[in-house]
């Protein structure tokens, strides 16, 4: 779903039955039967109509055909599911089942901000397989093999001339191969604008397609040591690359929120509650950077029904209604959606169940700008 999507589902009337679940699993069918009966149980019992819960139950018993564990997070109002989206990986932090005047955006927005498209590059000396990728997604984008020269590839172990000439003859066809897998790469770059390109296989196609490639593709290079494309390979290791860069990224997305907040004294950012509420009600924030255990706490706020989307009370409302109060996180994030500004939602949880959870306070929210204060503005020219 889109943010433009995203945005228009928001802005409609009418309550919301919100469910952030676990997607489907290996378990006989009669347990995840008892399963989404429970959900829509417990659903009712948050006080969902029975047609919404209903509606979440049956989307639920629809398979999506991504790989266990995955997660699910579904939205329906007046019987009908209005969102269903499922994301590859275990759920971070707990199952959410509420019905409210707006849906629970925390879970999806925290899933969809990690969803960072990359490429795939597995190379050999006679061609490539490419796939382009987003995390989370379980499928690719878009796929290429590229069939290169196989004639005389094997360099051979002859004499004299002869020996020499096969060499360069070898090397001219890994060549040549590399410069066809380069030119459809730098054109996947040039059209998706990936963050990263994960390349494994062969080492001497990774040094012939890394030296087709520009500058500014190189630097994209994420290099695995490992022969992925032979025959039985294993992924492992490629695998390990790619979850290792996508941490990278999501960690640097945040960093370089916190980074802009703060520079030139501030002046292009906002933090703490107060300061990014009035940011929002100007529809200046840019990024919005919320901690995933703010719906830890206790503090809440207006969601309205119209610009300014949202307000500490009724005095700030500029005539909107009242929606609702919510969470303070919920309302943020739904101000940020309303008002075409990219969420971002930061998270340690620990990834295993048992595991324990680190002990701290909330961090504040922290806005960065489309443009500075006036005042603050000329200050620091």
């Amino acid at each position: 779903m889109s943010d433009r999507e995203l945005a228009d589902l928001l802005s409609r009337p009418g309550s919301w039955t919100s469910a952030y679940v676990d997607g489907p699993g290996v378990l006989p069918q009669v347990e995840e039967e008892a399963l989404r009966r429970s959900v829509r149980e417990r659903l009712e019992q948050a006080g969902a109509p029975e047609e919404d819960a209903a509606a979440i139950e049956a989307a639920l018993a629809t398979r999506n055909g991504l790989p266990s564990p995955s997660t699910r997070v579904v939205l329906a109002s007046g019987g009908r599911v209005e969102l269903d989206q499922g994301f590859v990986g275990a759920r971070v932090g707990p199952e959410r089942l509420d019905h409210a005047p707006v849906p629970t955006l925390l879970p999806l927005l925290r899933h969809l901000g990690a969803a960072i498209r990359y490429l795939v590059v597995e190379t050999s000396r006679d061609g490539a397989d490419i796939h382009l990728e987003t995390a989370g997604r379980g499928h690719s984008d878009a796929d290429a093999e590229i069939e290169g020269q196989t004639d005389d590839i094997t360099k051979v172990q002859a004499g004299g001339w002869s020996h020499a000439a096969y060499q360069r003859y070898a090397e001219n066809t890994w060549k040549s191969n590399q410069e066809e897998v380069a030119a459809e790469v730098s054109e996947l770059i040039r059209r998706h604008h990936p963050q990263f390109v994960a390349l494994s296989g062969d080492v001497r196609a990774r040094q012939l397609l890394t030296d087709a490639l520009t500058d500014t593709e190189r630097a994209l290079i994420v290099d695995v040591d490992a022969h992925t494309r032979a025959d039985g390979a294993d992924s492992a290791e490629l695998d390990s690359a790619i979850a290792r860069s996508l941490e990278e990224r999501e960690r640097s997305a945040v960093d370089e929120v916190r980074d802009r907040a703060a520079a030139d004294s501030g002046s292009g950012g906002a933090t703490g509650l107060e300061e990014v509420i009035a940011a929002l009600q100007q529809a200046r924030v840019e990024t919005l950077l919320l901690d995933g255990r703010m719906l830890d706490d206790e503090r809440t706020l207006l969601a309205l029904d119209a610009p300014p989307w949202v307000a500490g009370d009724e005095s700030e409302s500029l005539g909107a209604d009242v929606v609702a109060r919510v969470h303070a996180a919920e309302a943020l994030a739904r101000a940020a959606i309303l008002t075409d500004a990219r969420v971002l939602v930061e998270d340690d949880e620990p990834t295993a169940e048992d595991a324990p959870r680190e002990s701290r306070a909330v961090r504040d929210p922290v806005a960065v700008l489309r443009w500075a204060d006036d005042a603050e503005a000329s200050d620091a020219s």
